[in-house]
């Protein structure tokens, strides 16, 4: 059963459900073994029709969207590679191990533009081109959520409990 709208005669607001990147991949072979075999996503579907259409749906985990204003893109660019390079979209994972993920990715073929970088928001960061034209950040949380939110308070002056 849908939920009631706060609003009378209107409509509730969809519930999004999945958050799907379409990439459009030249060389589709090389794109899935990157992302499917070095990456580790995990391959949840595929499907091919007429004149040698093809496609795969890979299990990327939690979805999120996050949306930056052009100050703050330039701020994450100067923090983890030291100049602006990010097109407007970049791709990130979170991974267990910044480091030896991007070994292997640069391994698989992906270009290192900036290494592992410790992030002021406590992460370590890398930057790769990757196949299909994908500008890509793989990320290690160094902290809990927790952690995170008090190491911020910490760094602001504020006591963590606002």
């Amino acid at each position: 059963m849908a939920a009631e709208s706060p609003v009378r005669g209107v409509p509730p607001a969809p519930v999004v459900r999945q958050l799907r990147l379409v990439v459009e991949a030249a060389d589709y072979e090389a794109a899935v073994a990157f992302f499917r075999d070095e990456l580790g996503l995990p391959e949840e579907a595929a499907f091919s029709g007429e004149g040698d259409a093809q496609v795969v749906i890979l299990d990327a985990g939690r979805a999120t969207l996050e949306i930056a204003n052009p100050a703050q893109k330039r701020m994450i660019d100067e923090v983890e590679v030291g100049r602006q390079v990010a097109p407007r979209i970049r791709v990130a994972f979170e991974v267990d191990d910044t480091a030896a993920t991007t070994a292997r990715l640069v391994a698989a073929g992906a270009s290192e533009i900036a290494p592992p970088t410790r992030t002021p928001w406590q992460s370590l960061n890398s930057r790769l081109d990757a196949p299909a034209g994908l500008h890509i950040t793989v990320f290690q949380e160094l902290v809990t959520p927790d952690q995170g939110v008090a190491t911020r308070d910490a760094e602001s002056g504020r006591d963590g409990d606002n």
